[in-house]
């Protein structure tokens, strides 16, 4: 791209495809690295679930950091790419300013609960990080009460309202506290960014009643005076 070109010069399909590339750039490099570190295992011949998070102990600190890259087999890792994809895209298109914090705050978050609370082994995996973004998701949507959001919310849930399964202990050998942790994270950080980045769109007639009540306020049913009191394991 030429450093002097004016974005705003461009037709609205090209600034679009560039935020959705924006968008997806980072999504495609965590995953990316996901997909490397799968190969490197093959290419070892080493298992690396050592790297997971393993609850109260110390040899198990280091897998807040590094468990999501670890995971099982290539299912595990097929099934963990798609969400990534999808849900981290979403995030940095309609969340762009809080988007790089708020994946931080529930990778990070999520680590932490699942070594203070899960079961003794070792949980690998991003699931966690998943079920962070879709609760993020979901929720911001609800909270900002915004119809453009609140269709996000819907569509998360139409694609994967399923992994509400996933915060049970139903399967031995999934982690579901892992799950829960991410839940729980991306819910946190949705409430404590409500009110930073996209909002309600306030509409023309929503501005004018506003007004209304403005020149109106203070006034008393009885008379035109004004009222100066009145103040308004895997996963």
């Amino acid at each position: 791209m030429n450093p002097e070109e004016n974005i705003e010069e461009l037709p609205e399909s090209e600034i679009e495809k560039r935020k959705l590339l924006r968008s997806f750039s980072f999504p495609f490099l965590f995953a990316l690295i996901l997909w490397l570190v799968k190969l490197i295992e093959i290419a070892l011949d080493e298992r690396l679930f050592w790297l997971g998070v393993y609850p109260k102990h110390f040899k198990g600190l280091a897998g807040i950091l590094t468990s999501p890259f670890v995971h099982a087999d290539w299912t595990h890792l097929m099934s963990n790419t798609a969400p990534i994809l999808i849900l981290g895209t979403t995030l940095f298109y309609f969340y762009k300013k809080v988007a790089f914090r708020s994946f931080l705050l529930i990778y990070v978050i999520t680590g932490i609960w699942v070594w203070f609370g899960g079961r003794e082994a070792w949980h690998i995996g991003a699931s966690g990080i998943i079920y962070g973004l879709a609760s993020f998701l979901f929720f911001s949507g609800i909270f900002r009460n915004s119809i453009e959001l609140m269709a996000i919310s819907l569509v998360v849930v139409f694609l994967y309202g399923g992994m509400v399964w996933g915060l049970f202990p139903i399967v031995e050998n999934i982690s579901w506290e892992t799950h829960l942790s991410g839940g729980i994270a991306g819910l946190l950080v949705a409430v404590f960014y409500r009110n930073t980045g996209p909002q309600r769109k306030k509409y023309d007639w929503e501005e004018e009643e506003d007004e209304d009540d403005e020149e109106y306020a203070g006034y008393t049913d009885k008379d035109d005076t004004v009222d100066s009191g009145f103040l308004p394991f895997i996963h």
